[in-house]
């Protein structure tokens, strides 16, 4: 029986039987077989004959070589069986680029081989597969057509054959063929019948060929021996190729014999590792050297100290020793990595120009003028000193007065990078401190992530929401940040899963909160506290003005000449449409107003460019909130109170009066609080005590009710800054004296009669201005926080600045 029908019929039964390892047959996953026919130069052509060309991927065909190729293409199936129908010749070329599904004639090595379609095979896959039969050399010629298939001239080449009588080439040939069947045996990993075909192969040219086709090279390699045109060259090329084969077998064999005995699972994976090194070392080098070496270029760029040089240098030779397939080396692959992303002593340079900075605030903030003078303080200190420790601040205030924005324009401003963590519901403690790197999944925590993610060692960091902290049995997050927020012991954070110091002395913290009280004390004490308080009327008009309506403008695509509000319109519509500290709310009522416009341009409908404050209805419906007005000085008893709150300061009237009892009281009603209770007693028990000093008769007390009332009795009120109003008012009432016109006041009182400073100055006395106030009575120690307030905010008011409650009566009631 012919040897390739022998393995034709091997094939036929088993595809996969005849199948050599990856190693030796490189990416072919056919078994070429020996043809048997030595006529190859006998053909029915000549050069300059055209012939049809069939394109092979991840093989190369040679003379005297039988190889079965899996055909797909449609192509090629129908340049393949009309070559078998007709007995024809086809020319066999290789892809430069094995992923090309349609090759064109360029797209394909120059040099290919003379075939005959020997069989056509339709496997049990329903693929089709085709014996090819290698005849001759030719080179590709110049393109004859490309349908239905590729045709080209071909010009025949001619081996170079060796002088027989010369017994070189025979030592040659039998040194192939002895080594080939060495690497066959040491190997364990190629089938036994290539042994037995390469023993039983005469021809020498063939067995050259054979050897070449089945042994593991590469296409490039094979396509180069097969454009070598000097047998006798070939055949050295060809031992120097299975030269180094044997030589990688013998270095893998003495790899096992020196590891061979005694070696537990662990000693497995280290010698399979060990092995893969030295088989990548001796091709040139492999991906995990590369990443080592990779590593090792980008350590050299990094500016950290040397106790971290040695850490890092200690896990990057731990990482060396592991295997790829270990579960711990994608954990220690990514520990380098983020050692190496890390921003070891790398600083932005800070922007030194004060004006240019204080402008860059200006612009995106309206007041806040103490955060302000602090950040410029900073960087002072900063250009004259050239290093110190960047401030810990705490802003705190209501909600929506831009607390958490102004971390992004003091970083614009000082030309820093800006990274925002928000605290609110946090209750783990590694979310600060990160993981253990024995966690799986483990990861630093949310400090050296955004660090990492700032890309330096000095950005604007906003701790937002720090009093939202929670805690549960994973721990205190807080207390995590006692270390964070400390500039003593900053220098040296220690972060669980980097188990490095880190030094965070140069990150300028900004820490936002609503509510001191939630903030542990010892994280209170670590911070420096600047209150934003609420903005006034004026300052929220003024914000919308200068920043709210341009930002909506270019939001909702309107141009300036599309929309324009007055400086009273915006007044009323803070007044009547907003109820807040900050300008959140208003920022969606100006919204609104834009959405509407944009309605009427974009369906081209008459509006008024100009808004009005009948607009304001039209748009946004009827006023959602009223103030209080001055109601004049009509009734004894009634006198007008400031009060502040969380949106704004607000003026209120105590009410009180007299009724006839034989059992008197005294009355509270109004949703008082306990502290409010208590400043009407003690105004009561003055008065009853300085009777005769006020001119009241000490038997009303004995004969008649005392009723104090505050109205908007839904409103829970509290605090003790209306002792002054309720004596004033209880006074009024008794003798039956009117109060002085526009006048209000506010202030605590003792049961000595002594008046005491309250608090919200600015808001109460802005809520008095709005309200038609002009004259205002306050504890002369108040005096300090009316010099803190801008002027225009004071014009048109005069302050009258008492010690004692006789000092507020004798002014407030008329004789």
């Amino acid at each position: 029986m012919p040897y390739w029908q022998y393995n034709i019929r091997n094939i036929m039964s088993n595809p996969f039987d005849n199948l050599f390892s990856d190693d030796m047959l490189g990416s072919s996953d056919m078994f070429p077989i020996i043809s048997l026919d030595e006529r190859s130069y006998d053909l029915n052509i000549i050069s300059g004959d055209i012939l049809p060309i069939l394109p092979l991927r991840n093989m190369v065909l040679y003379p005297g070589v039988l190889l079965p190729v899996s055909v797909a293409r449609s192509k090629s199936l129908k340049l393949v069986r009309e070559a078998h129908e007709n007995d024809a010749l086809i020319g066999v070329c290789s892809q430069i680029d094995k992923k090309q599904d349609d090759p064109t004639i360029d797209q394909l090595f120059p040099l290919g081989t003379v075939a005959s379609v020997v069989r056509i095979l339709e496997m049990p896959d329903n693929s089709t597969t085709v014996i090819l039969e290698g005849k001759r050399r030719f080179r590709l010629g110049e393109l004859d057509s490309t349908k239905p298939y590729m045709k080209a001239k071909v010009d025949l080449l001619d081996d170079v054959l060796p002088d027989l009588v010369d017994g070189s080439f025979g030592a040659l040939v039998s040194s192939i063929k002895d080594l080939a069947i060495n690497i066959i045996n040491d190997s364990g990993a190629i089938s036994p019948e290539m042994g037995f075909a390469i023993r039983n192969i005469e021809n020498p040219v063939f067995l050259i060929n054979y050897v070449c086709v089945n042994f593991g090279l590469s296409v490039k390699e094979k396509q180069r021996l097969l454009e070598i045109d000097d047998i006798m060259t070939r055949a050295y090329q060809l031992l120097e190729l299975l030269n180094k084969e044997a030589q990688l077998l013998e270095i893998k064999m003495s790899i096992q014999n020196k590891v061979k005995e005694g070696i537990d699972q662990q000693q497995r994976e280290y010698f399979l590792q060990q092995q893969m090194k030295t088989i990548q070392n001796e091709l040139g080098g492999g991906s995990v050297e590369q990443e080592v070496a990779d590593f090792r270029e980008r350590a050299k760029e990094k500016k950290w100290g040397e106790p971290t040089a040695k850490i890092f240098d200690k896990e990057l030779k731990k990482l060396e020793r592991m295997s790829q397939h270990s579960p711990d080396y994608s954990t220690q692959l990514n520990y380098i990595e983020t050692m190496l992303d890390l921003p070891w002593n790398e600083y932005t340079k800070d922007n030194f120009n004060l004006k240019n900075a204080q402008k860059t605030l200006n612009k995106d903030h309206f007041g806040m003028d103490t955060v302000k003078d602090r950040i410029l303080e900073h960087l002072a200190v900063l250009k004259l000193k050239g290093d110190m420790k960047s401030p810990i601040i705490c802003l705190y205030g209501p909600p929506g007065v831009g607390k958490t924005s102004l971390g992004k324009s003091i970083a614009a401003a000082l030309n820093r990078k800006y990274v925002r963590v928000s605290l609110g519901g946090l209750h783990d403690e590694a979310e600060i401190r990160g993981h253990r790197r024995t966690y799986i999944g483990a990861l630093p925590g949310r400090i050296m992530q955004n660090i990492q993610k700032a890309e330096s060692a000095n950005p604007v960091f906003v701790l937002d929401e720090i009093d939202k902290i929670t805690t549960d049995y994973k721990g205190d997050p807080s207390s995590a940040l006692l270390e964070v927020l400390d500039p003593e012991q900053n220098t040296a954070f220690h972060d669980n899963y980097l188990d490095i110091d880190f030094d965070l002395s140069k990150v300028l913290f900004i820490a936002t909160a609503n509510n001191l009280s939630t903030i542990p004390r010892p994280l209170l004490d670590r911070m420096e506290l600047i209150e934003v308080s609420g903005y006034t009327q004026e300052e929220k008009v003024e914000i919308a003005r200068h920043h709210l309506v341009p930002k909506e403008l270019a939001d909702h695509g309107l141009k300036d000449t599309d929309f324009s509000i007055s400086k009273p319109v915006l007044n009323n519509l803070v007044d009547a449409y907003t109820r807040e500290s900050g300008v959140r709310e208003l920022n969606r009522q100006i919204a609104g107003l834009m959405r509407k416009v944009a309605k009427n341009v974009a369906t081209k409908e008459a509006y008024n460019v100009e808004v009005s404050a009948d607009d304001l209805k039209t748009y946004l419906g009827a006023p959602r909130y009223s103030r209080d007005k001055y109601q004049g000085n009509e009734y004894p008893g009634v006198v007008t109170g400031l009060a502040w709150t969380q949106v704004g300061g607000e003026i209120l009237f105590i009410e009180s009066s007299l009724s006839k009892s034989k059992s008197p009281h005294l009355t509270l009603t109004g949703n008082l609080g306990d502290v409010m209770k208590e400043s009407a007693m003690l105004a009561l028990e003055y008065i009853k005590a300085h009777a005769d000093q006020l001119g009241i008769d000490s038997q009303l007390f004995e004969d008649w009710n005392v009723h104090i009332h505050v109205p908007e009795g839904a409103i829970p009120k509290d605090g003790p800054s209306a002792g002054v109003t309720m004596a004033t008012a209880l006074v009024s009432a008794f003798t039956r004296r009117k109060v002085r016109k526009n006048l209000a006041m506010t202030g605590e009182i003792t049961l000595r009669g002594k008046v005491l400073p309250v608090g919200g100055i600015k808001e109460k006395i802005l809520a008095a201005k709005r309200a038609g106030i002009t004259d205002i009575v306050l504890c002369a120690d108040n005096q300090k926080d009316i010099d803190e307030i801008k002027p225009v905010y004071l014009k048109g008011l005069k302050f009258h600045f008492v010690n004692d409650i006789m000092e507020v009566i004798d002014y407030a009631l008329l004789k």
